[in-house]
């Protein structure tokens, strides 16, 4: 039986949507990033299933982007996946975002660190080394700072994100060992996240929605802010 499924990704600068059959993107669609993910994410996937004349109970398995990124677009991206899974009983498979965006790295790339910015002279970033065409995760993702992680990387390695710009200080001048990916690259994509989601789902890899959180990595700063005014108040 042919299995119908959505994928979903919202965590950087453009949001996208794509459908999957059997593993196969049918059709997708992008979107601005901020509001207008919540604006534009229901209309673009109404639209397409509209086109392939899929009703809502046809998608039977959400694949979506689960995180570190835009910690709004996450909870957009991640509370979509848990309605449709409550209102049609799909089943959801979250994908992390640095492992999307790994597959973005150039074909000749041995050696990946993915930079996306955290603010604080920190980034949300992994690291990967290539194995028969498949990337693997020998860094998990975390919070750290871009010279940290090209200190403990081998070379020659390639760096590939959204927060390169924010940090492109802490490149070394001058060294051709450490080579930034095309600007085109640095976002993650629904068909990326597609692609990851149906292997998972085939490997049986779904989770409860009513457990599915965002990897967050470290909490948004509002939550941050009010933890310490609680800790000060306290204190006193």
């Amino acid at each position: 039986m042919s299995i119908r499924g959505l994928a979903i990704e919202t965590s950087g600068s453009v949001g996208s949507v794509a459908l999957v059959q059997d593993g196969i993107v049918v059709a997708s669609d992008i979107f601005p990033h901020g509001l207008q993910h919540a604006a534009k994410i229901i209309p673009a996937i109404d639209a397409l299933c509209t086109a392939q004349r899929w009703l809502p109970a046809d998608i039977r398995e959400v694949y979506v982007s689960a995180g570190p990124g835009s910690f709004t677009g996450l909870r957009i991206g991640i509370t979509l996946a848990k309605t449709l899974a409550f209102a049609t009983g799909a089943k959801v498979v979250p994908v992390p975002t640095v492992n999307v965006l790994a597959q973005n790295a150039p074909v000749e790339a041995r050696y990946l660190i993915i930079v996306l910015d955290a603010k604080r002279g920190q980034i949300f970033t992994a690291r990967f080394e290539k194995f028969d065409d498949a990337w693997v995760v020998q860094q998990e993702a975390r919070l750290s700072t871009l010279a940290d992680m090209l200190a403990d990387s081998p070379r020659p390695v390639y760096l590939l994100g959204e927060g390169l710009p924010y940090h492109a200080d802490k490149i070394p001048a001058g060294d051709a060992s450490v080579i930034c990916a095309a600007e085109e690259t640095w976002r993650a994509s629904a068909s990326a996240v597609a692609k990851l989601g149906y292997a998972a789902a085939q490997r049986g890899e779904f989770v409860d929605a009513m457990q599915l959180t965002p990897i967050y990595i470290r909490m948004p700063e509002a939550q941050e802010k009010w933890e310490a005014a609680r800790r000060e108040i306290s204190a006193k």
